[in-house]
């Protein structure tokens, strides 16, 4: 359903105060933008960030940000992170499962006492076991032990079952589980109220379970210095926390009361505003016809031409084929993506812990005014002579950043290298929006083989001399940049039907993609270029000069390169691209695709772009 600003603004609205409702707080903030998560608890109050919500959003969407607001309110009633920061082990392993157990605690809280919290909570953990594959485990991983402990302990702790899209993971790792720390889980459910006793209970689980670094390797191996980053940040935070625990059962009367508050004509409103049978097509999102034209300054590729456009498409990749069909052809990915998403999903991990490192706050110490660093006050007691330190809190700059990743949809990608192309930009398109970072999915092909309507209309013509190309594009968008993944996730199955692809014309498909990214607000604009050979088009070639669609692919390179504002990096499969791009690289092996992608774009967010850039000239 397509929702209009005031919407928008009243589901952010409604949002806001059941929150702040729930948490019992009035010193908490709350923002929303695309694909943001986090909470953040200091001295001052608590920070939560939470998705926006798209022009494209449904119930259940609406019932997962429910969920995850519904998550953090309980965190900030419930969690005390003085405490929390004092228990909590060093190892990543088990810091991790730690942390994922507090949450399951304070969130058992609250569902005891409320069961519309317990549905939101029940829908929110569903939608993300999806995002994250739960649903496609079939074997026992170590990687994936402590999601399957965290399930386990969530199920024990709130009397709820595990969600559906979670069982099939927490099933492999259930008897395991209660072999090891059945009767320990026992004793941790009846001490939620009590967060000291259960933190330090919880510590002997961990001990049974030997969660040492070999548990999460290949992670700690690839992410050393994020998790360096990680720990330097949680000593921050810990300098800057203090919260303090409240008693239970005041605060289940004071909940109750704060619910029984909420506005319930804005309740209604929503309800209503989200009637499924008000659904619409965004417009933005798919657009028949011939592709966008982009225009280069003058004197630039003047000697490219078409020799018509008008049967030339940009589609929507739903629009291709039925429904059915496209629901088939997506658990036809999902069964591919089960092989290979353990490695893709840590280095997801790994790209996603250093993009919201970049995105968090930071504190500045040794200073001669702002807050006073109670940490450092040891100094000055032992000798005197010592300053007082002040600290001050500081917000990393991250700018609004937006990727295209454009995929080559050509007859010789057919097979393995499609299937992990399309893999690939899944998890990546996950990864990337958990961040806040857009991220939109394309694809380029032809509608014919060896010429279509255009040639036939360039016979009807005559076969007049030079004509240009004599193809009709098919320009694909799998997943636009504002499109949440949730909705989008279908489309990219669409890759493995059979006779999608053909022909690739790789130039004009560059300049579609730079378009459509020249048009959007982001500060930063990265277009991400997956291809395997050179742009062939047999009916164009075979009545114009041997290269030129290899001729004009190089000058629009180069013109994006030295002209625009858009960062362009290539992955060529089996194929140098290297000579094409000026920041590329070159695998030979579709199965390398996935960590190269993962590692180009850490890459560019690390550090700028060491390509000078100039404003566009139109």
């Amino acid at each position: 359903m397509a929702i209009d600003q005031e919407n928008q603004d009243l589901i952010k609205r409604v949002t806001e105060a059941t929150l702040k409702a729930v948490s019992a707080r009035d010193d908490v903030s709350v923002s929303f933008a695309p694909g943001a998560h986090g909470l953040a608890i200091g001295p001052e109050g608590g920070q939560a960030r939470l998705p926006a919500p798209s022009r494209q959003f449904d119930g259940e969407d609406l019932n997962v940000l429910r969920g995850e607001a519904d998550a953090a309110a309980l965190r900030l009633r419930y969690h005390d992170e003085t405490l929390y920061r004092q228990q909590v082990p060093q190892e990543a392993g088990s810091a991790s499962l730690f942390d994922a157990a507090e949450q399951a605690r304070v969130e058992a809280l609250g569902a005891r006492q409320l069961a519309g919290v317990a549905k939101n909570l029940h829908e929110f953990h569903d939608a993300d076991c999806r995002d994250k594959g739960y649903h496609q485990a079939s074997d026992r991983e170590m990687s994936q032990m402590t999601d399957a402990v965290a399930l386990l302990l969530r199920e024990k702790l709130s009397g709820t079952p595990v969600p559906a899209s979670g069982k099939p993971l927490a099933d492999l790792w259930r008897g395991w589980v209660d072999e090891k720390i059945g009767k320990q889980m026992s004793t941790l459910q009846r001490q939620i109220h009590d967060q000291e006793a259960f933190g330090d209970s919880l510590k002997d689980i961990l001990d049974l379970l030997d969660l040492s670094p070999e548990t999460s390797e290949s992670e700690s191996q690839e992410g050393g210095d994020d998790n360096q980053d990680q720990e330097s940040q949680d000593q921050e935070n810990q300098e800057g926390a203090d919260a303090q625990s409240q008693d239970g059962d005041q605060d289940s009367e004071q909940m109750e009361m704060d619910s029984d508050g909420m506005d319930s004509e804005s309740e209604d409103e929503m309800e209503t505003m989200m009637d499924p049978s008000e659904l619409e097509e965004d417009p933005s999102v798919t657009m028949r016809g011939k592709p966008m034209r982009p225009e280069f300054g003058e004197g630039h590729v003047e000697m490219y031409q078409a020799f018509t456009a008008e049967f030339d498409e940009t589609i929507s990749a739903d629009a291709l084929c039925d429904p059915e069909e496209l629901t088939r052809l997506r658990a036809q990915l999902d069964q591919q993506l089960v092989h290979m998403q353990g490695v893709v999903s840590r280095l997801a991990n790994r790209l996603q812990r250093r993009l919201m490192a970049q995105q968090q706050r930071w504190w500045e110490f040794d200073l001669e005014e702002g807050l006073l660093d109670a940490g450092r006050l040891a100094r000055v007691v032992v000798d005197p002579r010592h300053a007082l330190s002040y600290k001050v809190e500081k917000e990393a700059d991250f700018r609004d950043t937006v990727v295209t990743l454009l995929i080559d949809n050509s007859g010789s990608m057919r097979g393995r290298p499609i299937s992990v192309a399309a893999m690939s930009a899944d998890i990546i398109a996950r990864t990337l929006e958990r961040c806040a970072v857009k991220v939109e999915v394309l694809g380029f092909t032809t509608r014919a083989w060896k010429g279509g309507q255009a040639r036939e209309k360039w016979v009807a013509a005559g076969k007049p001399a030079n004509p240009g190309r004599l193809n009709d594009l098919r320009h694909i968008i799998y997943k636009a940049a504002d499109a949440p993944w949730r909705r989008a996730r279908r489309n990219l199955g669409l890759m493995l039907r059979e006779g999608l692809l053909k022909e690739n014309i790789d130039g004009e498909a560059l300049l579609w993609a730079h378009n459509r990214l020249i048009g959007r607000p982001e500060q930063r604009r990265i277009l991400m270029v997956i291809s395997d050979g050179a742009p062939v088009d047999d009916a164009t070639l075979s009545v114009n000069p041997g290269n030129y669609l290899e001729k004009h692919l190089r000058t629009v390179i180069d013109y994006i390169e030295r002209r625009s504002p858009v960062e362009l990096t290539a992955i060529g499969i089996g194929h140098d691209v290297t000579r094409y791009y000026r920041r590329a690289v070159t695998i030979n092996d579709a199965e390398e695709l996935g960590g190269t992608m993962m590692q180009n774009l850490s890459e560019l967010f690390e550090e700028e772009s060491s390509v000078p850039r100039r404003a566009l000239v139109h």
